[in-house]
């Protein structure tokens, strides 16, 4: 009985309560579970000048932010990732890609920084090649071999830019055609890349090209040059970063960093990642492939299981907690430890860059490919479709 009456004056009390206050508690209890359904924010995008060129043409940069606030930066130079900011264990921000904060250095000195690299990303021996009943000349500019394009390539154009947007991710559709006999390269090839940041701190890269017009072949190799530091850009070395990739196998080079044609196993050499090891354990070591690149500069054979995206790599930076995990459909990576910066180069912190301070990891098909039977086909006839996808998953560890 007792329970009856208190349940009837609950009940009473809930008549009397007027319209207000009843209106007022709907609104908190719907705000309340809005908030709890949806992130902090959709993800932005927005668009400034970054200076230009000296023959008057604009260089925009676009800044991609997602609701959990990692940033992303794109300038329409060369498609170059300028920027790139995610959180550590803490949520502290930091830029994790190396670079320059003005147009004039990537211009003038950069060596690749966070760029599209094309139309043959990597070497080709003495920059000569046979396709269409003839051999290409290209540009030799890493001596005595042509390096990711040649003298002006995908790096040094500005790719028109169109942004998209929805919800849970926001990207930058870049688009460049390349005409026949640019840098020596036959036929007319267009191409599309684009950038999508998502609300999972990923950033998806989409390759896509195909020839226009006329019935000549020809060779492609997309990737992008981005330079890691996962402790910030400008902190220090990346020597005590832990590094697993998933290949047993990798193209050893010649004295001027051109695959040889064999296929090795890792096993037993200092190149064998498959077990998690910090970046700089070995990277003194006396082996001969080691002092030819001085430090890694080599194409790893990824072990792949399907056609599809699989996990290439993964590194992790035990003082930040942060990780970059790498997924491709591609058959190859180039593991590069930035051998080459000595110093003379200053970054988006005002910082120097030094000998390590950086890494890249290009997804990629074997460098010399068009050279080398037994490598995977880098050939693109008319009426083909060149698509490729890479990932670039940023998280943290507890340790």
């Amino acid at each position: 009985m007792l329970r009856a009456r208190f349940r009837r004056g609950l009940a009473g009390r809930a008549t009397r309560l007027s319209p207000a206050v009843v209106l007022t508690v709907a609104i908190a209890l719907l705000a309340t579970t809005a908030s709890a359904s949806s992130p902090k924010h959709e993800p932005t995008i927005t668009k400034a000048s970054f200076g230009t060129l000296s023959d008057g043409t604009g260089v925009d940069i676009y800044t991609l932010t997602n609701s959990g606030g990692m940033e992303v930066k794109i300038l329409t130079y060369g498609g170059i990732l300028q920027s790139i900011k995610v959180p550590d264990r803490r949520h502290r921000f930091a830029n994790v890609t190396l670079g320059f904060d003005n147009l004039a250095d990537y211009v003038a000195k950069s060596p690749y920084f966070g760029c599209i690299t094309g139309r043959y990303a990597n070497r080709i021996a003495n920059g000569q090649f046979q396709l269409n009943g003839q051999t290409y000349q290209l540009p030799i500019n890493n001596a005595p071999n042509s390096l990711h394009g040649g003298t002006i390539g995908f790096d040094k154009h500005v790719w028109a830019a169109t942004p998209v947007q929805n919800r849970q991710s926001v990207g930058l559709v870049l688009t460049f055609t390349s005409p026949d006999g640019d840098q020596g390269y036959p036929g007319t090839l267009a191409n599309e890349v684009t950038y999508t940041l998502d609300n999972d701190n990923q950033i998806r890269m989409d390759y896509r090209a195909h020839l226009v017009g006329g019935n000549l072949k020809t060779i492609i190799n997309l990737t992008n040059h981005a330079y890691w530091n996962l402790a910030g850009e400008g902190t220090g070395d990346i020597n005590d970063h832990v590094m697993q990739i998933n290949a047993s196998h990798y193209t050893p080079v010649d004295s001027t960093l051109i695959p040889t044609g064999e296929i090795a196993t890792l096993a037993g050499t200092p190149l064998d990642f498959r077990h998690a090891t910090p970046i700089g354990a070995r990277i003194r070591d006396s082996f001969p492939q080691l002092v030819i690149g001085r430090g890694y500069d080599h194409n790893w054979v990824l072990d792949r299981h399907g056609s599809g995206l699989e996990l290439a790599a993964r590194v992790r930076d035990p003082s930040s907690g942060r990780v970059l995990e790498v997924l491709t459909d591609q058959p190859g990576l180039q593991f590069y430890s930035g051998n080459f910066l000595d110093g003379t180069l200053v970054g988006t912190s005002g910082h120097m860059y030094r000998q390590g301070d950086g890494f890249a990891l290009e997804t990629q098909h074997y460098p010399d490919s068009p050279n080398h039977d037994n490598f995977p086909s880098t050939v693109l006839a008319p009426g083909q479709l060149y698509k490729t996808t890479s990932i670039y998953r940023f998280s943290t560890s507890a340790h």
